[in-house]
């Protein structure tokens, strides 16, 4: 991979890692990996945003996008050796379990599964808050991008470094980002937010839910981002993209099954909520499918991992 800030005509990289939930662990396994080999190259200090021009992240890939490339220690980012660990501590916080039996025995419990989010987020909130304070996405190490969607105005609200450099009221904080791509339908709540100008005395209000109705593998979404430029430059591109795993390697989705289904259980069957795996997993593999052919019509299929 190159450096941030690549010299015309170089090589541009792009790290990005889709949405999964709890299985983000995965993505954060590989990078931690990759950070120890990049400083047995040059240096303890070494970071992952340092060989990144853009990283791009949805719902929990933004997560880690955020720990990549937040100036958290010393105006250094988080060490990705800390991302699989930061899993294991808070992943079980985050997503609480309910034993069968207390299940079964709180009627407000098991209503509480079908009429609101499976989880009520204010673990997650704190922590972001917490870890991220007041920074901003203008000031991240290196550019991010991590997609949300507003669904007051039923479309993709995408935030970038470059955004927040540029209009103050796409400057969001990054807590607020990673709440609002993390707010995926039926598991935790959306969240809302405002902007301000404090110069013009504008304002800017988002209702965000999880970027990944809409993108769940951010790769095409960098690589438009940053189409001017590799155009202007003729610069090529490396792009590294991570997912998340799968539960299993087949769904237990047959169309015998689904064609008896109703509302209820295209969103609630047998513990799991299919129309959520549906436009998850179509999105990342479309995405995947598009961004293969562009390289391989490039001629340069070995870019694209």
């Amino acid at each position: 991979m190159g450096s941030t800030g690549s010299a015309k005509g170089s090589k541009t990289t792009i790290l990005s890692i889709d949405g999964g939930g709890i299985r983000g662990i995965i993505p954060g396994t590989i990078l931690a990996f990759l950070e120890s080999k990049l400083q047995e190259l040059d240096g303890p200090n070494a970071r992952i945003a340092d060989y990144s021009d853009i990283v791009a992240g949805t719902s929990t890939g933004g997560l880690i996008t955020t720990i990549l490339a937040a100036p958290f220690m010393e105006g250094k980012p988080m060490p990705a050796k800390h991302i699989p660990n930061f899993y294991i501590e808070h992943g079980p916080k985050i997503f609480p379990q309910i034993s069968r039996s207390k299940f079964f025995n709180s009627i407000a419990s098991s209503l509480g599964k079908v009429i609101g989010p499976k989880y009520d987020g204010k673990y997650l909130r704190t922590l972001r808050n917490q870890l991220l304070g007041d920074i901003s996405v203008k000031e991240t190490l290196t550019n991010v991008v991590i997609p949300t969607f507003d669904i007051k105005l039923l479309q993709p609200v995408i935030f970038s470094t470059s955004d927040g450099k540029e209009n103050v009221l796409k400057n969001a904080r990054l807590a607020d980002i990673c709440i609002s791509t993390s707010a995926a339908p039926t598991y935790f709540p959306a969240h809302y937010f405002e902007t301000k100008d404090t110069g013009n005395g504008g304002t800017r209000s988002f209702d965000l839910i999880d970027g990944g109705v809409a993108a769940n593998n951010p790769t095409l979404v960098a690589i438009s981002h940053l189409s001017k430029e590799i155009v202007k430059y003729s610069r090529e591109m490396l792009v590294l993209s991570l997912g998340t795993g799968a539960a299993k390697k087949h769904s237990n989705y047959s169309a015998r099954r689904a064609s008896r289904w109703g509302l209820f259980d295209w969103i609630f069957e047998d513990g799991k909520t299919p129309i959520i795996d549906v436009y998850s997993d179509a999105s990342s593999d479309l995405v995947d499918f598009h961004v293969s052919t562009l390289f391989q019509c490039s001629g340069c299929k070995d870019n694209y991992l």
